[in-house]
């Protein structure tokens, strides 16, 4: 009996729908089974993020076929609801292909007679965000694989209030799609046509012009800058991405001088031939941005990914003259307590302030948050979870006001202008914080280590094992269970207070036998309170095979707390053999 990928080969190989081009690229791998097999033994499945893939021809890749599919069954859902004439908001980064599916896309939204509102040259996610509410469209799309590898690109699927798709309108978007069993059921119409009927729309300036404005609304303390900006070395690097043009914009309006960009990583370039990976949390990237925070004498050293939705952050030490990578944890709660002290210093705190993090981020944002008197949530990894929180404020009348959120793998909002992470917003803050802690002669590596002095000495890790494959995935789930089914009652001589077991939505209390309720969604996650502050969390990752484990303890001082990590980190790397 013939595997089922090498039918599905043949099916692209005599169908006429398949561009000429396309069956080429195809004929090139006939003799090559394990090539075959990798692009059709499953169809690249639109998930909750949308589709991510490797470019190519077949099933399992990002092309104008499998776009073509998630766009119609968008498209349908849509229509169905009758929500076609508040239009679609498209955005694309500076990936391979980008620029065409982002054209197709919108091309096919409007051969289903839905307007389309593209922006006429690469942006960032963040400022797509922006455009949905502003525009006060439906939905949006930006096409992008963030920070993964040149050969990747991704689709990514936002709903009218700016944040990604979430229950249920992800499971009914998918069904939708997954119903298109033929790509003759995918429209199209030339964009002569679509434009000649008001349905293809450009726009740009105008809309990063009030995406501007609205950031510089969130600016605490301009006269910080006014008076230190001068002072303040800041190197900056978009990483090939989309950030470069809005962050030299925004800095230099609100009076910053010292700006030095990467040249070789200025323009927007898909194979990103500067890095192995484009990634701000890996610190290979940084070396060309580190080279020349040398030179120039740079206090603080920042990049965005290429949609530039993260941020990666060094600081100089002035001590010894290092600069020191602070991790997501750090950074979001350097911003955190700047943007509350000053909020509060200039009487502009809310009595119903409220911060959100993910459950996975830093417990030194619980003590923050009670210093200042505001609200602490928290919830499930992805961002989209941190937006339905802020969603439920208004919906509620506006119960509390958003000051700022974050989760540790290096994303946060400030205010609510948008509904996923900013790093533009990002940039643009830590540079005014630093211009602020500059006046007390403080460097933010001063800064972050008096905040462990006045909280507590909190550190935070990650440990991740890929296990690739149908065996792999098997080993991730058997890992799960056991897990599950076997609670410890300690880790590295930490009594366990608590297990939540987010798949039941229970978190069971060892001390007294009590049951409560995880108050969020059923999700595949572990979740082990411990004592002296300290936690472990563990969950699957959605989107790679791999099994993440989550640690973060909290130490007298920094020393104690980097025992009590790796003690914690031996551990856990048991359960991971």
């Amino acid at each position: 009996m013939e595997e089922e990928y090498l039918k599905k080969y043949k099916d692209w190989l005599e169908n006429p729908i398949i561009d000429k081009k396309d069956k080429e690229e195809l004929e090139a791998i006939r003799n090559d089974s394990e090539e075959i097999k990798d692009r059709f033994y499953k169809d690249l499945e639109f998930g909750t993020a949308g589709l991510r893939g490797v470019i190519g021809i077949g099933t399992n890749r990002m092309n104008k076929y499998t776009v073509g599919k998630a766009t119609q069954g968008l498209a349908n859902y849509i229509v169905k609801k009758g929500m076609q004439g508040r239009g679609v908001a498209i955005a694309y980064d500076s990936r391979r292909m980008s620029k065409e599916f982002s054209e197709q896309t919108a091309l096919c939204l409007n051969a289903s007679g839905i307007k389309t509102y593209r922006f006429n040259k690469e942006t960032p996610t963040p400022e797509l965000s922006f455009a949905v509410r502003e525009l006060k469209c439906i939905s949006g799309i930006v096409i992008t694989a963030s920070h993964n590898p040149p050969e990747y690109n991704g689709y990514k699927v936002y709903w009218e209030d700016g944040a990604q798709i979430v229950e249920p309108t992800d499971k009914e978007i998918i069904a939708e799609v997954n119903a298109i069993d033929d790509f003759s059921k995918i429209k199209t119409m030339s964009k002569e046509e679509a434009i000649k009927q008001g349905l293809y729309n450009e726009i740009g300036e105008e809309i990063d012009n009030r995406y501007i404005e609205e950031l510089k609304k969130l600016v605490v303390n301009q006269e910080a800058i006014n008076k230190t900006q001068k002072d303040l070395k800041i190197v900056y690097t978009p990483l090939h991405g989309t950030g470069g043009i809005l962050v030299k914009r925004i800095l230099k309006e609100l009076g910053f001088e010292n700006v030095y960009v990467v040249k070789e990583q200025e323009n927007p370039n898909g194979e990103f031939p500067t890095v192995e990976y484009p990634n701000p949390e890996d610190s290979k990237a940084f070396q060309l941005a580190l080279e020349l925070a040398q030179k120039v004498d740079a206090d603080i050293v920042l990049a965005n990914d290429p949609d530039a939705d993260r941020l990666g952050v060094y600081v100089k030490d002035t001590n010894s003259g290092e600069y020191i990578q602070f991790n997501g944890n750090m950074t979001g709660n350097l911003i955190a307590e700047y943007i509350l002290s000053q909020k509060k210093e200039h009487g502009k705190l809310p009595k119903n302030g409220a911060i959100i993090k993910t459950i996975v981020s830093s417990n030194l944002t619980d003590a923050i948050a009670k210093e200042y008197n505001v609200k602490l949530f928290s919830t499930l990894t992805g961002f989209k979870n941190i937006a339905k929180i802020i969603r439920n404020f208004e919906e509620n009348n506006n119960e509390y006001e958003c000051l700022f959120s974050y989760e540790e793998s290096y994303g946060c909002i400030i205010g609510t202008h948008a509904r996923d992470k900013d790093g533009i917003v990002a940039v643009m803050t830590l540079c005014e914080a630093a211009c602020y802690y500059k006046m007390q002669g403080l460097t933010l590596w001063d800064q972050m280590n008096k905040m462990y002095e006045k909280y507590g000495y909190y550190k935070e890790k990650q440990i991740s094992v890929t296990l690739k494959g149908q065996e792999g995935a098997e080993k991730i789930k058997l890992m799960m269970e056991n897990m599950r089914n076997n609670p410890p009652t300690e880790l590295a001589g930490l009594k366990v207070i608590s297990v939540g077991d987010y798949s039941k939505q229970v978190i069971h209390n060892n001390l007294n036998g009590e049951n409560t309720s995880t108050n969020l969604p059923k999700s595949n996650v572990l979740y082990y309170e411990l004592e002296n502050d300290s936690w472990c969390c563990v969950r699957p990752s959605g989107t790679e095979p791999k099994i993440k484990f989550y640690l973060g303890v909290k130490g007298i001082n920094s020393n104690e707390a980097e025992i009590k990590l790796d003690e914690l980190s031996k551990e856990v790397n048991k359960y991971t053999n």
